[in-house]
């Protein structure tokens, strides 16, 4: 099984899979990406990396079953003001959804580890939650403020 997929979008909005010789639906890619494998789609025509759109429009239909992926106050805001939050989506919101996904992992373990000793919950929390560190979303990044442009002198 290879770790990269390679689908071809035709004009007519089809995916094409050459390594299988089918055509595959936006619920199949979904599926490959669940099971961890990385996919990149290219334009028949105009030779584009078109991935971005069709995991986009994957998100899309998915949120449309459920009736909300994200808030509406929060679509107004990435509308608003998407242009000035690409460094934010391009750094900040992967990293953190990454730390959400370890300490969520965290918790689950501690979680299983009460269950299986079978103790008191409140005595094995009172104990653990000492050693179990907080969600921080910005752990990895340099939280510093950057240094004032050189032609600038530093506020006092």
């Amino acid at each position: 099984m290879a770790d990269k997929i390679h689908l071809k979008k035709y004009s007519n909005r089809r995916l094409y899979d050459p390594e299988n010789s089918t055509f595959v639906t936006l619920g199949q890619v979904a599926g490959m990406v669940r099971e961890g494998r990385q996919v990149e789609v290219v334009d028949v025509e105009t030779k584009e990396d078109v991935t971005s759109y069709i995991l986009l429009q994957i998100i899309l239909e998915e949120a449309k079953k459920k009736s909300s992926l994200l808030p509406l106050s929060l679509l107004y805001l990435i509308i608003r003001y998407g242009e000035t939050l690409n460094e934010f989506f391009d750094k900040y919101l992967e990293l953190t959804f990454k730390n959400y996904l370890a300490y969520k992992a965290s918790v689950d373990e501690q979680f299983k580890k009460w269950l299986t000793l079978g103790m008191d919950f409140s005595t094995m929390a009172q104990q653990s939650l000492k050693n179990l560190s907080g969600f921080n979303p910005l752990a990895g990044f340099d939280t510093a403020a950057p240094p004032p442009p050189e032609d600038q002198e530093p506020e006092e």
